[in-house]
């Protein structure tokens, strides 16, 4: 069987440790992904070397210390998606902060495995000798497809509140269910998500919502309590009896989006999002994706596409200049997504979507956003001084190139000396 690259550097760092006379085994996530017959995504080992051994044994220029008073060392690998994270087995003091604990204690595998999350996240495996170290019945909840916390599940999220969305995320897209006394302590705890910095949390709901199983991940997290803490504004969708229809409406368009872009699937939960008008719902929508700490271009996009939810809308009748600016668009295909998701969840017509897309695929791109005929820098040489008038200009003569009513820049010269005539 042929491996890929990344896990024959995860099985070499393995041989390396245990030549130097170190323990060392592939831990948590990776042995689940194996176990489950696919492919990891990246490798941790974890090992009774102390970081510094580590290091040492791997060299400083290889090693990144990125966590190393909590015994993690980053080896990197030959190439960029070879890095694995080797850890030293460990169990952890007090969680005061609800994220990293006070202190920890290096120790053995058996220990380690009781400070990890869930209990399909807490096997380990040997790489050379083909064998499974299972000290919390991890095995079985794989095979039964459960997500059970390690221990008591009270305390494993008090450790770290993130536990409470990522319980939510594996058991949708991994389509298990949630074991219930695990269940019940995260319906018990979801009001105190938020001790979870906006990074973290918008982190969690991007891994949900790029995810095929979104609309499961969703109402789970709703289900439980979580989605009224962390997206408190669209709580009317499901405590309104008015709004009932929409939630599951809501649900429905996430199941139907056939995307894997996050931004696209966010602007598809919050289509509906209970507001006083458009205006009012793409201003509550800013202040959401602020809020979550998303990147600027996040945040614009997920704007930019619900505010065009509608734009689509008697496209075969639409001024060429207006169909052509939006289908040449660079995220124009997100919106195709979001589109479509929204009238199959409403059982309306798809006729207009399709008449776009088969304009936007049969039109040469050098029609649908030609280089503009002119430039400022011609208005500044023909006198005239930049400010409002100047982009009004230039969009008047653009306008007119992709109606087709002009194609030669003597043409757009002679359209402006008509207008600045006027």
């Amino acid at each position: 069987m042929k491996h890929s690259e990344p896990y024959l550097a995860a099985v070499e760092i393995v041989r390396k440790l245990r030549d130097a006379g170190f323990q060392a085994l592939w831990a948590g996530g990776c042995v689940r992904d194996l176990l489950l017959q696919k492919e990891p995504k990246d490798y941790d080992v974890a090992t009774n070397a102390l970081p510094e051994e580590v290091r040492t044994l791997f060299g400083k220029r290889r090693t990144l210390a990125v966590g190393a008073s909590f015994g993690v060392i980053i080896v990197r690998g030959h190439q960029p998606d070879c890095d694995v994270e080797i850890a030293t087995f460990r169990s952890e003091g007090p969680y005061l902060d609800g994220r990293r604990p006070e202190h920890v204690k290096f120790t053995t595998a058996e220990e380690d495995a009781q400070r990890r999350d869930f209990t399909i996240n807490g096997m380990f495996f040997d790489p050379i000798n083909d064998a499974i170290f299972d000290y919390v019945g991890g095995k079985a909840d794989l095979n039964q497809h459960i997500i059970r916390a390690i221990g008591n599940p009270l305390e494993r999220m008090q450790e770290d509140k993130l536990r409470l969305l990522r319980a939510i995320r594996f058991a949708a897209t991994l389509h298990f269910q949630l074991e219930e006394t695990t269940r019940l302590a995260v319906q018990a705890m979801a009001d105190q998500i938020n001790v979870v910095s906006p990074e973290r949390i918008a982190d969690e709901l991007r891994k949900m919502l790029v995810h095929p199983a979104r609309s499961q991940a969703i109402a789970l997290v709703q289900e439980t309590g979580l989605l009224k803490q962390v997206l408190p504004e669209l709580t009317p969708l499901w405590e309104s009896a008015e709004n009932q229809d929409l939630w599951l409406h809501t649900l429905d368009r996430l199941k139907l989006v056939n995307t894997h872009n996050f931004e696209t699937a966010f602007a598809t939960l919050l289509l509906d999002l209970p507001a006083a008008g458009p205006d009012q719902r793409l201003n509550e929508i800013y202040e959401i994706c602020k809020r979550l700490r998303f990147s600027n271009h996040s945040l614009n996009l997920v704007h930019w596409l619900v505010q065009q939810r509608n734009s689509l809308e008697h496209a075969p009748d639409m001024k060429l200049s207006r169909l052509k600016r939006l289908l040449a668009h660079e995220d124009c295909p997100h919106l195709f997504e979001l589109i479509a998701a929204d009238l199959s969840s409403q059982k309306q017509p798809l006729d207009d979507l399709e008449f776009c897309r088969q304009y936007r695929d049969h039109t040469p791109r050098e029609v649908l956003n030609p280089p503009p005929l002119i430039s400022g820098n011609d208005l500044i040489d023909l006198g005239i001084k930049s400010g409002p008038q100047f982009k009004h200009l230039l969009t008047q003569v653009q306008d007119a190139q992709l109606e087709e009513l002009i194609h030669t820049q003597d043409e757009a010269f002679a359209l402006l000396n008509q207008i600045l005539q006027k």
